[in-house]
């Protein structure tokens, strides 16, 4: 009976059911230690005996072992692994270290995860459990994450219990279930239940004071404790109370020493193996008689599997053992683990045992580290590296080893650890290499933990003395460093003098590598030489390969938006998006697809953008959300209210990290609202600031709009100086979008026959480009000039096509100002019919889409990243919206992606 449980239990009995009837669910129970979520757990599992259940336990020593917690959870379901796609089965299989291959992404290990779900869950319901989820390995825990997100449309059922306040970001978006304190009528009842004699109310209510609710306190603040004792209050133990490991050490103090010995081996025995146990037991002199106390107390049970009666009883045994016991039992596991099956967890057991420097054992861990990196654990690999370092004698190895841990713990997205790791390094003698290594990566974290301002500096300094001992480093070096002072932006030093440093660099070889190009002619751009620079630019982008832009997306990006040429854009990032599906790579993926949302909103394909988008947000685990740059442009764009307070929170957000471009940026994009709207003097206010923030990427699109807003807001004079600054930019381009631009705004600054042959021109080369949103605005823009001059019959059809246009294409500013244009030449505007399709969601459109081509649930389930049952579920949605009943109806009724 669990006292107080009644809303908890409904939650959970809900949850259960769902997953019985094919919608499956994740939950987070959340709560202190010993507040009851085992207790929680442990009822879900008594409630559903017609459910296959998986269960794994996280271990806080663990966490850098990758994948331990996922394989200690799938283990039962190993032998299904021939089901599985290539791709995923490899995936799984290098990650368990069955074999031998190429790092797989996290995120299609999840993919692999749910699949083998939902290949379970076609038999009978499946009920996960995990306790201790806080001490999930980082991978594990991502890989469990995604596929939670995935499993809507399964019979499964997923449970974790997390200890507050440790924080586990990467499940922090799932559903949580708090739990807190009992009420206090039902502590008194649970009080009740395990105390059986009469107890004197001051004891009662000290009792009930100390453990505050937390059920687990209550039981064991009073267990072992005699009837008189407990009467009298003397037996109970003092201190701060509440749940804490201290209830538990003063149960294990009254263990016989071969128990105790016994319970640590469990303890830092993660996988639960009885055979590992009896092993390592007999190593120390422990004889099988020993486990009969800690049954009896039932503390721990040992069968086929070795299982703690809480969390908190492995927590307390390990931490009230001494080093030395510690290391002894370390020694013995170590010595028993086989290694050829598991020789990761052999050299960390004897990690944990050695008392000193150790060159041999430092070795062997830098294999392990090595090893967890080609399995995709780059936290593990860094932990092995930490440790290889700490056991390493001589100086300069420990150092290179110390950095190496460093950049791998960058890499695994924990920049605070790297941080805190290079903290410990002694600079005192350091030869140039090595002292620039470490000005580097203090560099690298500085942009990766807050984008700081401090970035730029780092990294030039570290690009300096890089060049005489390598020279090529120090290019990527300079590189970095200019996009890192683009980012900080106005918040930041200035870009002149990282920009000079960068032209004075080492010259490149020949012939120039993309990294190089993109380097001079960022540098030259930016120091106001576009002549030179736009042209290395854009061959930068067109020779470099995955191998340069894979991992710089955000950089292509920017680039190739202030050159005006998406063609070059959309065609490296469509080729990375397309290699990173097939290898499954979609940490990377999910960055690409939501940069490349940005030119599809310049194309008019707003859907289309916001099915990246969304694509992107289901991949990205640790935060839940999609990037901010594309997802503010698509509001703005979509001219969607809730603009001013999205722009509010990301400019208090990018003010405190130091992200200038992002704050400037989001002031282009309150520019593009309010020019939609036809709030000239807002938008002049936002795109004057963006314009004036914008150190250089971007820029452009900013100086467009503050040409339109100056022009409209009768500030002739800030228009002609804004299309001056624009024409630098797009005259080098030498694209129909850059050209096109110019003409719009040429146009604007202009008047009579001179500004209708500019509007022309920017219709024709706009069309031409394929950017019908900036087709539409020109348009709109060119009929409300033909209003002003009086050829209201010229005019209305233009702003008849441009009200048609933007409406097609959802930017409801933009269509909404075209109306009331029309409304001024004497045509009412037809109101835009709301389209059936509209109803659904965009990815439901993307799946109906991908369906009416032809493709079958399985394919398009591998490219989403879903589930067939899953897919089928949306299809199943789109039929239902539509009112039809086949794919085959699907075909004619969509809109196509133009």
């Amino acid at each position: 009976m669990l006292f107080g449980r009644r809303q908890e239990i409904s939650v959970l009995t809900g949850l259960l059911e769902g997953a019985a009837s094919g919608r499956g669910a994740a939950v987070v129970v959340r709560g202190e230690a010993g507040i009851g979520k085992t207790a929680l757990l442990e009822w879900a599992l008594e409630a559903s005996p017609e459910m296959r259940v998986l269960r794994a336990t996280g271990v806080e020593f663990e966490m850098g072992l990758p994948f331990s917690s996922l394989h200690q959870l799938l283990a039962p379901l190993l032998n299904r692994l021939e089901r599985l796609s290539a791709p995923q089965r490899e995936a799984i299989e290098v990650a368990f270290g069955h074999r031998e291959g190429v790092a797989p992404d996290r995120l299609m290990v999840g993919m692999a995860t749910m699949s083998l779900l939902s290949e379970m869950a076609s038999e009978r319901p499946v009920l996960c459990v995990i306790d201790d989820a806080q001490w999930l390995d980082q991978v594990s825990a991502q890989a469990l994450a995604f596929a939670a997100r995935r499993i809507a449309a399964e019979r499964v059922a997923l449970l974790l219990g997390l200890r507050d306040p440790v924080r586990a970001p990467e499940l922090d978006q799932l559903p949580s279930l708090r739990v807190s304190g009992l009420p206090d009528a039902d502590a008194h009842a649970l009080l009740a239940s395990v105390i059986h004699t009469p107890l004197d109310e001051q004891v009662r209510e000290r009792v009930l004071s100390e453990a505050r609710g937390n059920p687990l306190a209550l039981v064991e603040l009073t267990a072992g404790a005699s009837p008189t004792a407990l009467a009298g209050g003397y037996g109970l133990p003092l201190g701060e109370g509440g749940a804490s490991e201290e209830l538990f050490q003063r149960r294990l103090a009254e263990l016989p020493a071969p128990t105790r010995r016994l319970l640590l081996i469990a303890a830092a025995e993660p996988l639960g193996d009885s055979l590992l146990l009896w092993a390592a037991a007999r190593r120390l002199g422990i004889e099988v008689a020993a486990a009969a106390p800690a049954e009896d107390t039932e503390l721990l049970q040992i069968d086929v599997r070795v299982r703690f009666r809480h969390p908190l009883v492995r927590s307390a045994v390990y931490r009230s053992a001494s080093p030395m016991d510690r290391r002894a039992v370390h020694e013995a596991l170590a010595e028993v683990t086989d290694v050829q099956s598991d020789p990761d967890r052999k050299a960390w057991h004897r990690a944990q045992a050695a008392l000193g420097p150790d060159d041999d054992l430092a070795a062997e861990l830098m294999r392990s580290a090595a090893r967890a990196r080609t399995r995709g654990g780059l936290a593990a690999s860094a932990a092995f590296l930490e440790r290889a370092a700490a056991l390493t004698s001589e100086a300069g190895p420990r150092l290179d080893r110390v950095l190496s841990a460093a950049g791998t713990k960058l890499e695994a997205g924990a920049p605070h650890e790297a941080s805190v790791l290079l903290g410990t390094v002694d600079e005192t003698g350091l030869d140039p290499l090595r002292r620039a290594r470490v000005e580097l990566l203090r560099g690298h974290v500085a942009f990766a933990e807050r984008r700081g301002a401090d970035a730029p500096a780092l990294l030039l300094q570290a690009a300096r003395r890089l060049e005489p001992v390598e020279p090529r480093m120090a290019r990527e070096t300079y590189l970095d460093a200019l996009f890192a002072t683009v980012i900080v932006g106005s918040l930041g030093p200035g870009t002149d003098r990282v920009a000079q440093a960068a032209l004075a660099a080492v010259p490149a070889p020949e012939p120039p590598n993309a990294v190089d190009l993109a380097l001079d002619g960022l540098a030259l751009a930016m120091t106001g030489d576009r002549r030179r620079g736009t042209p290395l630019l854009r061959r930068a982008l067109a020779e470099g390969g995955e191998d340069v832009w894979g991992r710089r997306t955000q950089l292509v990006a920017v680039v190739a938006m202030e050159i005006w040429d998406l063609d070059l854009y959309t065609s490296i990032l469509e080729r990375h998006i397309e290699r990173a599906r097939v290898l499954g790579a979609l940490t990377s993926l999910s960055q690409a697809l939501s940069t490349l949302a940005a030119p599809h909103l310049r194309m008019g394909r707003f859907e289309t953008a916001e099915s990246l988008l969304e694509q992107a947000q289901e991949l990205v685990m640790v935060t839940g959300t999609a990037p901010s740059y594309p997802h503010l442009t698509l509001a703005a764009w979509r001219g969607r209210p809730e603009l001013d307070t999205l722009v509010e929170t990301t400019v208090r957000d990018a003010t405190a990290r130091g992200e200038g471009m992002l704050v400037a940026f989001s002031h282009f994009a309150l520019a593009l609202h309010r020019n939609g709207y036809g709030d000239y003097g807002g938008a002049l206010a936002a795109a004057r600031y963006a314009a004036s923030h914008l150190v250089f990427l971007f820029r452009g699109l900013a100086l467009r709009e503050l040409v339109e807003a100056a022009a409209r807001a009768n500030a002739p004079e800030i228009a002609a100086e804004a299309y001056a600054a624009l024409r630098e930019s797009t005259s080098a381009s030498e694209t129909d979008f850059g050209a096109g631009t110019e003409h719009c705004c040429a146009a604007l600054v202009s008047s009579g026959q001179e500004a209708e042959e500019h509007y022309l021109a920017a219709l024709e080369l706009l069309q031409r480009s394929g950017c019908l949103a900036d087709l539409a605005r020109a348009r709109l823009l060119y009929g409300e000039w033909l209003r002003r001059e009086g050829r209201r019959s010229d005019a209305r059809k233009h702003l008849r096509e441009a009200h048609a246009s933007l409406s097609q294409m959802g930017a409801e500013g933009f269509a909404e100002r075209a109306a009331r244009e029309l409304n001024a030449t004497g045509e009412r505007a037809r109101k835009r019919n709301p389209s059936t399709f509209s109803e659904l969601t965009p990815q439901e459109l993307h799946i109906g889409r991908l369906a009416s081509a032809g493709a079958t649930s399985k394919e398009i389930s591998a490219e989403l990243f879903l589930s067939p049952r899953t897919v089928d579920a949306h299809l199943r949605n789109v039929f239902r919206k539509l009112g039809i009943t086949s794919r085959r109806q699907l075909r004619g009724t969509l809109p196509q992606d133009r």
